[in-house]
């Protein structure tokens, strides 16, 4: 895993063995134990890594009008019950969440609005919810609907 994995040496002095992987990929998913030996004694502990992985197809950056599909999948191991898709985290009537019990969504005509954070919330039936957040990048014409535009003569337009 090198060089992605590190120990903060300065860290090890105060009891901190911590591992830091950056950037986690899905192979990295699984059981790690950690043993610490101070003189004769020995310290361990177990973590469990779960992985969530996003894809995007086609890849980053999207261009307008362009079906893509956006897919969630993570390494936990229950049956998923359902996965639903936040954009932006907006609340009220302009709220966007779709929900599905298949990790994909699909978007057929993106447009310059649908770019931004969006956020996978996978619910599986041991009743565990795990989230990751995926910055959607859209290539396209963020402009007036209108294709006049007025300027007042001596001005700037844009």
């Amino acid at each position: 895993m090198k060089p992605r994995v590190s120990l903060q040496d300065s860290a090890l002095r105060n009891g901190n063995f911590s591992l830091r992987i950056v950037p986690v990929r899905g192979e990295d998913a699984g059981l790690y134990e950690a043993q610490v030996k101070h003189g004769t004694e020995v310290h361990s502990c177990l973590v469990e890594l779960g992985v969530i992985t996003v894809t995007l197809s086609p890849p980053s950056p999207v261009i307008e009008s362009e079906m893509l599909s956006m897919s969630c999948n993570s390494s936990h191991r229950a049956s998923l019950v359902e996965t639903c898709w936040f954009h932006k985290e907006h609340l009220g009537p302009t709220s966007r969440t779709f929900c599905s019990l298949s990790g994909t969504l699909s978007i057929l005509h993106p447009a310059m609005s649908d770019a931004g954070s969006w956020r996978c919330q996978l619910r599986y039936s041991d009743k565990e919810i795990i989230s990751a957040t995926f910055n959607l990048q859209i290539l396209g014409f963020d402009g007036p609907s209108s294709p006049v535009v007025y300027a007042a003569a001596g001005s700037a337009a844009d």
